[in-house]
């Protein structure tokens, strides 16, 4: 094969399989497909001369970019790094790339980020906290939308996470252990936060306990440290606790250690998503897996269903994973 140049064009690779230039833009740009006949001279001929398309003339063929737009809330929280990882996979796959959009968690700035990225690509992936009537915009955008999250009355597809029972499971985890004083700490700014206070209470009041909730001001490891000494230091010390995700849950074990508590001796504490970080803190984190890499590939899958006009204003639940490590134990006061 020789060496990419310049100088080749389509002409050259038309000229080589024996075809007309029609026959190779249309194949180039994958918007026909020829005969295993032809399309293997056409193969052998791109291969032999070193052609390469040019992208920009492409999309302004087609009028597609094989970009796909994706704007996340924090590129800093491996929840949503990993995301992006199962769906530049699955992007790959089908031979897109991604743009890239970190909101930074800041819902002022949100509608104009990812109103300056629709122009630049096919269809958008979007993780946003935003409600029902403060989504509806996303409608307007003119591109194909997959959420992150569901969205109930919104006709766009998504994919979510069952938050519900993510708590009632660790809940009830935590219930088998012996610990009858639970405290959830959350983060009031996210709306699926509502559902997991609802899944830890429902597991507490079977069996005739209540939920101590507390909140955070971000879903952030600084913001769980921040939270600590006011729950283990009260008056109501709780003998677990369970976090809005790993990151709370981090931050909390760091600064329970520094007050001097014993984890998981004094109070068990567990977290939701199932981040890298978690298996290697000590103790190590017991959590909830999010599939985190598989909501990004099946993002991706639903928006090339839309691309290629089989959309499906669905929903998919991804079922939450109970993972079990050191920093829940048994109580024993």
């Amino acid at each position: 094969m020789k060496s990419a140049s310049p100088t080749i064009t389509i002409r050259d690779v038309a000229a080589l399989a024996g075809v007309s230039v029609a026959t190779v833009s249309k194949y180039v740009n994958g918007t026909q497909r020829f005969s295993p006949a032809v399309e293997a001279r056409l193969k052998d001929a791109i291969e032999e001369l070193g052609y390469r398309s040019n992208p920009l003339a492409r999309s302004m063929i087609t009028g597609r970019t094989r970009t796909i737009g994706v704007a996340i809330l924090d590129i800093a929280n491996p929840h949503f790094t990993n995301v992006v990882k199962g769906a530049n996979r699955a992007a790959l796959e089908h031979d897109y790339t991604l743009l890239l959009v970190d909101t930074e968690e800041n819902p002022a700035r949100e509608r104009s980020l990812i109103q300056a990225l629709a122009p630049r690509v096919d269809g958008l992936i979007i993780s946003s906290r935003a409600s029902e009537e403060m989504a509806s915009w996303m409608l307007e955008l003119d591109k194909p939308v997959v959420m992150l999250r569901r969205v109930q009355g919104l006709a766009i597809p998504n994919i979510g996470f069952d938050n519900r029972l993510a708590a009632y499971m660790l809940a009830r985890h935590l219930l088998n252990l012996g610990h009858q004083h639970i405290a959830y700490l959350g983060f009031g700014g996210a709306t699926i936060n509502d559902d997991r206070i609802e899944g830890a209470r429902d597991a507490l009041a079977e069996s005739g306990f209540a939920l101590d909730v507390y909140d955070t001001h971000e879903p952030t490891a600084q913001a769980g440290e921040q939270a600590c000494s006011r729950i283990l230091l009260g008056p109501n010390r709780p003998q677990a606790v369970i976090c809005y995700n790993d990151l709370i849950a981090l931050g909390f074990m760091k600064e329970a250690k520094s007050l001097g508590f014993r984890l998981p001796q004094d109070v068990s504490v567990a977290g939701i998503d199932n981040v890298p970080y978690g298996e290697y803190v000590e103790p190590r984190l017991t959590t909830i897996d999010t599939q985190s890499q598989k909501m990004g590939e099946l993002a991706v899958q639903k928006l090339i269903d839309a691309l290629a006009g089989r959309a499906d204003v669905g929903h998919v639940i991804l079922e939450p994973r109970l993972v079990v490590r050191d920093s829940t134990a048994i109580h024993t006061a």
